[in-house]
Protein backbone atom coordinates (compact mmCIF):
# COMPACT_ATOMS: atom_id res chain seq x y z
CA UNK A 1 0.00 0.00 0.00
CA UNK A 2 1.30 3.41 -1.23
CA UNK A 3 2.57 5.13 2.17
CA UNK A 4 -0.25 8.16 1.61
CA UNK A 5 -3.30 5.69 1.54
CA UNK A 6 -2.70 3.97 4.95
CA UNK A 7 -5.77 4.98 7.25
CA UNK A 8 -5.51 7.52 10.13
CA UNK A 9 -8.54 8.32 11.89
CA UNK A 10 -10.34 6.31 9.35
CA UNK A 11 -9.37 8.08 6.66
CA UNK A 12 -6.06 7.93 4.50
CA UNK A 13 -3.37 10.70 5.07
CA UNK A 14 -3.67 11.60 1.46
CA UNK A 15 -7.66 12.71 2.18
CA UNK A 16 -6.30 14.62 5.33
CA UNK A 17 -3.78 16.56 3.23
CA UNK A 18 -6.39 17.45 0.11
CA UNK A 19 -8.72 18.45 3.47
CA UNK A 20 -6.08 20.91 4.57
CA UNK A 21 -5.36 21.87 1.51
CA UNK A 22 -8.75 22.59 0.55
CA UNK A 23 -9.57 24.50 3.80
CA UNK A 24 -6.32 26.67 2.82
CA UNK A 25 -8.04 27.89 -0.65
CA UNK A 26 -5.76 25.55 -2.34
CA UNK A 27 -7.88 23.60 -4.93
CA UNK A 28 -5.03 23.42 -7.66
CA UNK A 29 -2.85 20.16 -6.58
CA UNK A 30 -0.71 18.05 -8.66
CA UNK A 31 0.53 14.38 -7.26
CA UNK A 32 3.58 12.70 -7.77
CA UNK A 33 2.50 8.78 -7.89
CA UNK A 34 4.93 5.96 -8.01
CA UNK A 35 4.71 2.49 -6.38
CA UNK A 36 1.07 1.02 -6.63
CA UNK A 37 0.37 4.62 -8.58
CA UNK A 38 -2.94 3.01 -9.95
CA UNK A 39 -4.16 2.55 -6.51
CA UNK A 40 -3.76 5.87 -5.21
CA UNK A 41 -5.41 7.44 -8.44
CA UNK A 42 -8.57 5.17 -8.01
CA UNK A 43 -8.68 6.63 -4.28
CA UNK A 44 -8.96 9.83 -5.51
CA UNK A 45 -12.38 9.23 -6.87
CA UNK A 46 -13.60 8.83 -3.18
CA UNK A 47 -11.28 11.19 -1.19
CA UNK A 48 -11.48 14.60 -3.59
CA UNK A 49 -12.67 17.44 -1.93
CA UNK A 50 -15.49 18.96 -4.05
CA UNK A 51 -13.58 21.88 -5.36
CA UNK A 52 -10.43 20.35 -5.97
CA UNK A 53 -8.66 20.57 -9.24
CA UNK A 54 -6.47 16.86 -9.29
CA UNK A 55 -4.06 15.60 -11.72
CA UNK A 56 -1.05 12.94 -11.13
CA UNK A 57 2.26 12.63 -12.69
CA UNK A 58 3.87 9.20 -12.56
CA UNK A 59 6.93 8.70 -11.22
CA UNK A 60 8.92 5.66 -13.40
CA UNK A 61 12.11 6.38 -11.87
CA UNK A 62 10.75 5.80 -8.26
CA UNK A 63 12.62 2.38 -7.44
CA UNK A 64 15.66 3.94 -8.22
CA UNK A 65 15.64 7.89 -7.19
CA UNK A 66 15.07 10.25 -3.51
CA UNK A 67 12.65 12.29 -4.13
CA UNK A 68 14.68 14.68 -5.63
CA UNK A 69 12.76 12.13 -9.10
CA UNK A 70 9.40 13.60 -8.18
CA UNK A 71 10.26 17.43 -7.53
CA UNK A 72 12.08 16.97 -11.04
CA UNK A 73 9.50 15.68 -13.09
CA UNK A 74 6.86 18.68 -12.20
CA UNK A 75 9.90 21.61 -12.36
CA UNK A 76 7.93 23.46 -14.89
CA UNK A 77 4.62 23.64 -12.58
CA UNK A 78 7.29 24.98 -10.35
CA UNK A 79 8.45 27.91 -12.95
CA UNK A 80 5.03 28.52 -13.90
CA UNK A 81 3.18 29.09 -10.62
CA UNK A 82 3.50 29.89 -6.99
CA UNK A 83 3.32 26.55 -5.38
CA UNK A 84 3.14 24.99 -2.38
CA UNK A 85 5.49 21.25 -1.40
CA UNK A 86 4.24 19.12 0.50
CA UNK A 87 6.00 15.66 1.48
CA UNK A 88 3.13 12.99 0.82
CA UNK A 89 3.60 11.29 4.68
CA UNK A 90 3.33 14.65 6.48
CA UNK A 91 -0.22 15.32 8.23
CA UNK A 92 -0.90 18.86 9.78
CA UNK A 93 -4.29 20.53 11.20
CA UNK A 94 -5.14 23.34 8.64
CA UNK A 95 -3.54 26.39 10.93
CA UNK A 96 -0.07 24.93 9.70
CA UNK A 97 -0.69 25.43 5.98
CA UNK A 98 -2.44 28.73 6.94
CA UNK A 99 1.34 29.75 8.68
CA UNK A 100 3.47 29.05 6.23
CA UNK A 101 1.01 31.00 3.65
CA UNK A 102 0.81 33.99 5.81
CA UNK A 103 4.49 34.18 5.80
CA UNK A 104 6.55 36.84 4.95
CA UNK A 105 7.24 37.14 1.44
CA UNK A 106 10.23 35.52 -0.20
CA UNK A 107 11.97 33.26 -2.93
CA UNK A 108 11.34 29.91 -1.21
CA UNK A 109 9.60 29.40 2.70
CA UNK A 110 10.20 26.27 4.90
CA UNK A 111 7.91 25.51 7.60
CA UNK A 112 9.60 24.12 10.22
CA UNK A 113 8.78 22.98 14.22
CA UNK A 114 11.16 22.97 17.21
CA UNK A 115 11.44 20.41 20.11
CA UNK A 116 13.72 19.61 23.11
CA UNK A 117 15.95 17.21 21.16
CA UNK A 118 16.45 15.94 17.62
CA UNK A 119 17.14 12.35 16.57
CA UNK A 120 19.25 11.31 13.40
CA UNK A 121 16.31 10.82 10.98
CA UNK A 122 15.10 14.60 11.90
CA UNK A 123 15.72 16.76 8.67
CA UNK A 124 17.05 19.22 10.99
CA UNK A 125 17.59 23.05 9.97
CA UNK A 126 20.13 25.58 10.79
CA UNK A 127 18.97 29.61 11.22
CA UNK A 128 20.43 33.32 11.38
CA UNK A 129 16.86 34.66 12.80
CA UNK A 130 14.17 33.33 9.81
CA UNK A 131 16.93 33.01 7.25
CA UNK A 132 18.15 28.94 6.82
CA UNK A 133 21.87 28.87 6.30
CA UNK A 134 21.50 25.11 6.66
CA UNK A 135 19.00 21.52 5.72
CA UNK A 136 20.08 18.04 6.72
CA UNK A 137 19.86 15.04 8.72
CA UNK A 138 23.43 15.64 9.91
CA UNK A 139 23.69 18.29 11.09
CA UNK A 140 24.98 18.77 15.09
CA UNK A 141 23.16 19.62 17.95
CA UNK A 142 25.23 22.76 18.06
CA UNK A 143 23.94 23.63 14.68
CA UNK A 144 20.43 22.90 15.40
CA UNK A 145 17.43 25.13 15.53
CA UNK A 146 14.59 22.93 14.20
CA UNK A 147 13.63 20.48 12.04
CA UNK A 148 11.74 21.04 8.15
CA UNK A 149 7.95 19.39 8.56
CA UNK A 150 7.81 18.75 4.87
CA UNK A 151 5.90 21.44 3.40
CA UNK A 152 7.56 24.31 1.31
CA UNK A 153 6.06 27.58 -0.39
CA UNK A 154 7.60 28.89 -3.33
CA UNK A 155 6.66 32.97 -4.54
CA UNK A 156 7.91 35.03 -7.88
CA UNK A 157 11.06 33.92 -8.63
CA UNK A 158 11.61 30.93 -6.12
CA UNK A 159 9.99 27.88 -8.04
CA UNK A 160 12.25 28.49 -11.17
CA UNK A 161 15.82 28.71 -8.42
CA UNK A 162 14.20 25.46 -6.80
CA UNK A 163 13.97 23.79 -10.61
CA UNK A 164 16.90 24.86 -12.05
CA UNK A 165 18.81 23.50 -8.91
CA UNK A 166 17.00 20.18 -9.38
CA UNK A 167 18.62 19.70 -12.56
CA UNK A 168 22.14 20.92 -11.92
CA UNK A 169 21.70 18.36 -9.11
CA UNK A 170 20.86 15.17 -11.64
CA UNK A 171 23.33 16.01 -14.10
CA UNK A 172 25.95 14.52 -11.21
CA UNK A 173 25.59 10.97 -11.28
CA UNK A 174 24.87 10.36 -7.38
CA UNK A 175 22.29 13.30 -8.06
CA UNK A 176 19.00 10.49 -8.52
CA UNK A 177 19.75 9.53 -4.70
CA UNK A 178 19.74 12.97 -3.11
CA UNK A 179 16.78 14.63 -0.93
CA UNK A 180 15.02 17.50 -3.02
CA UNK A 181 16.05 19.51 0.55
CA UNK A 182 19.68 18.76 -0.39
CA UNK A 183 18.83 21.28 -3.53
CA UNK A 184 17.26 23.47 -0.67
CA UNK A 185 20.66 23.52 1.50
CA UNK A 186 22.47 24.32 -2.04
CA UNK A 187 20.11 27.80 -2.27
CA UNK A 188 20.61 28.66 1.49
CA UNK A 189 23.75 29.00 1.15
CA UNK A 190 23.21 32.36 -1.56
CA UNK A 191 20.67 33.61 1.41
CA UNK A 192 17.66 32.98 -0.53
CA UNK A 193 15.65 31.05 1.85
CA UNK A 194 13.24 31.55 4.53
CA UNK A 195 12.29 29.88 7.49
CA UNK A 196 8.52 30.02 9.38
CA UNK A 197 7.77 28.52 12.51
CA UNK A 198 4.45 26.56 13.19
CA UNK A 199 5.44 26.21 16.64
CA UNK A 200 2.09 25.06 18.61
CA UNK A 201 -0.20 23.65 15.80
CA UNK A 202 -0.06 19.71 15.96
CA UNK A 203 1.36 17.94 13.05
CA UNK A 204 3.18 14.35 12.26
CA UNK A 205 5.27 12.49 9.80
CA UNK A 206 4.96 8.96 8.88
CA UNK A 207 7.24 6.96 8.46
CA UNK A 208 7.59 4.14 10.70
CA UNK A 209 5.05 1.76 12.18
CA UNK A 210 5.10 3.03 15.67
CA UNK A 211 4.42 6.39 13.88
CA UNK A 212 0.49 5.42 12.97
CA UNK A 213 -0.50 4.93 16.98
CA UNK A 214 1.09 9.29 17.25
CA UNK A 215 -0.92 10.05 13.44
CA UNK A 216 -4.24 8.57 15.12
CA UNK A 217 -3.81 10.70 18.57
CA UNK A 218 -3.52 13.30 16.55
CA UNK A 219 -6.46 13.18 14.45
CA UNK A 220 -8.52 12.83 17.92
CA UNK A 221 -7.36 15.43 19.10
CA UNK A 222 -8.60 17.44 15.75
CA UNK A 223 -11.84 16.20 15.83
CA UNK A 224 -12.31 16.98 19.43
CA UNK A 225 -11.27 20.01 18.87
CA UNK A 226 -13.83 20.79 15.94
CA UNK A 227 -16.93 21.01 17.76
CA UNK A 228 -15.44 23.50 19.91
CA UNK A 229 -14.56 25.56 16.86
CA UNK A 230 -17.00 25.37 15.28
CA UNK A 231 -18.88 27.03 18.49
CA UNK A 232 -16.69 29.71 18.15
CA UNK A 233 -17.17 30.36 14.54
CA UNK A 234 -20.94 30.54 14.94
CA UNK A 235 -20.66 32.61 17.40
CA UNK A 236 -18.01 35.24 16.03
CA UNK A 237 -20.04 35.45 13.22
Amino acid sequence: MPKCLLPVGGRPILEWQLRGLDAAGIHDVTLVTGFEAGAVERALRAIAPPAARLRTVFNPFFPVSENIGSCYLVRDLLRASDTVLLNGDTLFEAPVLHRLLAAPAAPVTVAIDHKPAYDTDDMKVSLEGTRLRAIGKTLSPAETNGESIGMLRFLGQGGDLFASGLEAALRHPEGIRRWYLSVIHDLAQDGLIQAASIAGHAWGEVDYPADLAAAEALVRGWEAAAPAQLIERAVTE
